[in-house]
């Protein structure tokens, strides 16, 4: 059962992808929902297209998307769908291949399926809980770095603070950054802003599965479906590097949240 689920929302996360992969670098129609958060009307087409797919999947699952409305009927449920049908605005309607569809069943607060579908990479990220994380059907593995100056960050510049740090070519989208450490393309990945689930639920389980070490900005483990449907960053290592790093963002994250 369990299998078979998590192949019905790969294909319809394939699906879904390749509706934005037709209209990538067309004339599409974009807006600021806010200042510097992109939106387009490809991103509303691709979440109608998924929610109406994952309703007929599990008809009663809760529903949390950047693009719809939230509504605190969710909590209610054991089992929710967390979706960002386009993660990477900023790429996609730039042209740039850094985005990707996002799909995340969770489960009583945690990811249980997670699905990254990247069309403009050819990638396809999965992962279950507890059955490991694949990247375009082939096992992925976190690296095994230990020591935390060196440590590979996908970012456009790094803070003088961090110039111990080694910056790497970045994707947009947070969930495909998430993804590099899992695939040990990066070692460090860390966020120090209130973030919303849905960036993350599947990003944070294929990270999990292949070994790395995840958690809140703070070192704490991250829940969802919550009230807020937010965490105060995110941070993705290698497991031999967490600690330090929860170590070098401490006074940032508290003066960010103080």
């Amino acid at each position: 059962m369990a299998e078979s689920l998590a192949d019905d929302i790969a294909e319809i996360a394939r699906e879904a992808g390749a509706l934005a992969f037709a209209k990538w670098r067309t004339d599409f129609r974009q807006w600021e929902k806010s200042p510097g958060n992109p939106v387009c009307d490809v991103d509303i087409e691709v979440n109608d297209l998924i929610r109406h797919r994952l309703s007929a999947l599990l008809p009663e699952a809760g529903w949390l998307s950047e693009e719809t409305v939230d509504n605190a009927d969710r909590l209610a449920q054991s089992r929710l769908w967390v979706v960002d049908p386009i993660d990477g605005t900023r790429d996609f309607v730039r042209g740039r291949p850094g985005w990707a569809v996002s799909i995340a069943l969770v489960e009583d607060g945690q990811p249980l399926i997670g699905v990254l579908d990247a069309p403009a990479r050819d990638e396809v990220w999965r992962a279950e809980a507890g059955k490991g994380a694949t990247r375009n059907g082939l096992a992925v593995r976190a690296g095994d770095r230990s020591i935390f100056p060196g440590a590979r960050v996908p970012t456009d510049v790094l803070p003088k603070v961090d110039q111990d740090l080694v910056a790497i070519g970045k994707p947009n989208s947070i969930a495909l950054r998430i993804a590099m450490v899992a695939a040990d393309q990066a070692d460090l990945v860390a966020t120090l802003r209130w973030g919303y689930e849905w960036d993350i639920a599947a990003a944070v389980l294929i990270a999990s599965e292949a070994g790395a070490a995840v958690s809140d900005a703070f070192g704490k483990p991250l829940f969802f479906n919550t009230p807020s449907a937010q965490a105060f960053g995110v941070l993705a290592t290698t497991p031999g590097i967490h600690a330090a790093a929860i170590e070098r963002l401490a006074d940032r994250a508290k003066a960010a949240t103080t």
